[in-house]
């Protein structure tokens, strides 16, 4: 069976198709196709509190041939969220009615704590060590997402405007940044051993980069190193020499920042890669509301 999620981010706007087996009484989940679109809604809405008309088209023209695919892939559920940008934009709720209007689609514009329970929906934990505690950093455009993990449980959760796009636009505060850190520490003092685990196109590209297949895992020395290798390169020569798309080239910088400090004041030395994130999310929730109708 197949089931769609729509994420519109303040970056991108995703549409990802996830393929659920039932094998024995247990659900297999496999990622299918997936169309990104960079649209950086939040350009416009970290800096002026609003959406343009440009790229309120951009995003309804995408949320109709998103509609289009969904009937075409015969979906047995699907979900829209909304995350960060839409939520910062005076003008969000107008765009979701024309967007229901348009392209006949429902879109939530879910908060900072819906946004983290919804990626830790992907039962992450079922794959950890249960002796490990681990903090869950799930970087976007215009959030970051902090869950601390611990015997396969979400022991505290927190969202931040702390995000790439924000980062980039010059509009995250020194108290946020302040308020970041102390949530880090005070929350992970004393708790050992503690690894994280990462989610997000950056740090997916960044794993990537490296090279590795089976072990997906980096130290902080490693990702430390990586930061230090794309800051010597200019927007372009990342572009033109590393091999990263446009969009991805500028926010790759400001996303190693926000893990690299996120490890360093967690006392963290390794992050795990599982390649999920909030559609992933979506997907898990959607089949377990299709599961709870059958019954």
């Amino acid at each position: 069976m197949i089931f769609a999620a729509i994420d519109i981010g303040s970056n991108a706007v995703r549409l990802l198709f996830g393929h659920v087996h039932e094998q024995k009484g247990k659900a297999i989940f496999k990622k299918g196709e997936l169309i990104r679109l960079p649209i950086r809604l939040g350009d416009d809405s970290f800096t002026k509190h609003e959406i343009s008309q440009e790229k309120a088209d951009k995003l309804v023209t995408a949320m109709k041939g998103f509609a289009e695919l969904i009937k075409v892939f015969d979906v047995k559920g699907f979900k829209a969220c909304a995350t960060s940008a839409m939520r910062d934009a005076r003008n969000g709720d107008d765009i979701i009615k024309r967007i229901k209007k348009e392209a006949g689609l429902d879109v939530e514009i879910i908060d900072g704590k819906t946004e983290a329970a919804t990626i830790f929906s992907n039962h992450v934990e079922e794959l950890l060590d249960p002796k490990h505690a681990y903090l869950y950093i799930d970087v976007g455009g215009g959030s970051t997402e902090l869950t601390l993990i611990s015997a396969g449980k979400a022991l505290a959760s927190k969202s931040f405007n702390i995000g790439t796009i924000r980062l980039l636009c010059d509009k995250v505060d020194k108290e946020e940044w302040e308020n970041f850190k102390t949530w880090i520490k005070k929350n992970t003092a004393g708790i050992k051993p503690l690894s994280a685990i990462g989610s997000g196109g950056n740090i997916n590209k960044l794993f990537k980069m490296t090279g590795k297949k089976d072990n997906k895992h980096m130290t902080y020395d490693k990702l430390k190193d990586m930061s230090d290798m794309l800051n010597s390169y200019t927007y372009d020569e990342r572009v033109t020499v590393l091999g990263l798309n446009p969009d991805r080239a500028d926010v790759i910088i400001p996303a190693t920042k926000i893990v690299l400090t996120t490890m360093k004041h967690a006392d963290i030395e390794k992050i795990l890669v599982p390649q999920i994130g909030l559609s992933d999310g979506i997907i898990h929730l959607l089949y377990d509301e299709y599961k709870a109708k059958q019954k």
